[in-house]
């Protein structure tokens, strides 16, 4: 990814000029960024202050830390099955299965029913 010039603090000050009353077609000018840059900056980092700013980048890097975690635990938890030898532990006993009248599936009409 291309690297910019800018910091994001200096974007935020760029636009605060802007704000504060300076044609916009100067700015482009003296800052050396076309109108199409500025109008990015001014869609991302509109209304920011440089204290948001930052914390807004404190939370996408915890985000994206969590998300890493998340990932790794979702992985191991897949792992976890295979490593269970299924001789060891039946989690659906064959007795059971074949006393099942439906086909495999519990008759629904008797679930969260009372029969008075």
């Amino acid at each position: 990814m291309k690297r910019s010039r800018f910091t994001e603090s200096q974007i935020v000050g760029i636009l605060k000029e802007a704000d504060s009353g300076v044609a916009v077609n100067e700015i482009w000018r003296k800052h050396g960024i076309s109108s199409a840059t500025y109008y990015k900056w001014k869609a991302k980092y509109g209304g920011l202050e440089v204290s948001e700013l930052v914390r807004v980048k404190e939370l996408e890097a915890e985000n994206s830390q969590l998300k890493r975690m998340y990932a790794n635990l979702a992985l191991e938890n897949r792992k976890l099955p295979r490593q269970v030898d299924s001789s060891e532990v039946e989690l659906f006993p064959a007795s059971k299965r074949s006393r099942n009248t439906a086909g495999g599936r519990l008759p629904s009409a008797s679930w969260g029913r009372s029969s008075l």
